[in-house]
């Protein structure tokens, strides 16, 4: 069991939307450059999650995406499960048949797991990513300032200015 590219892709692009959709519609060569996703792959995610309304398009110069709701009001779950991703811990895939066509002893320990990891993924929005990177990246820009204003001369070292 394992979230595959396609999930992570998909999250990750839609937090890049997410933190950019405020200027205005965010074009799929912006997010393939800033994130290293091929554009075709985008092309082919963001075609699901338009289908799943979790995205609009806008055709045109000046064109790309948007989120179709407030971020506050899309979960994890429901990135992953527009573009079909499985989270699936069980090996008969939920259909009880894994041990000889039949239910086996741990199906239930799974399909546990299935239910919290779903849980789990509903209860974080996309807005929680936002607001999670955009506190990293605020404290990357306080590291940044101050390594930029460096040693500052000692007043030995000033030379008076003469006019």
């Amino acid at each position: 069991m394992r979230l595959t590219t396609k999930g992570r892709f998909a999250v990750t692009a839609m937090i890049d939307l997410a933190l950019r959709g405020q200027q205005g519609p965010v074009a799929l060569a912006g997010i393939s450059e800033r994130q290293g996703i091929s554009l075709s792959y985008l092309e082919q995610l963001f075609g699901k999650l338009r289908r799943c309304g979790l995205v609009d398009s806008v055709r045109g110069p000046g064109g790309g995406y948007c989120l179709a709701r407030a971020s506050s009001d899309v979960s994890v779950a429901d990135i992953i499960r527009a573009v079909d991703e499985p989270l699936d811990a069980t090996q008969c895939g939920g259909r009880e048949n894994c041990h000889d066509e039949h239910r086996c002893m741990t199906h239930d320990l799974w399909a546990t797991l299935n239910f919290k990891m779903y849980e789990y993924l509903s209860s974080v929005s996309l807005q929680d990513l936002v607001a999670k990177e955009n506190a990293k990246t605020a404290g990357t820009k306080v590291m940044q300032d101050q390594r930029r204003i460096g040693p500052q001369p000692s007043r030995r070292e000033s030379a008076p200015v003469t006019a």
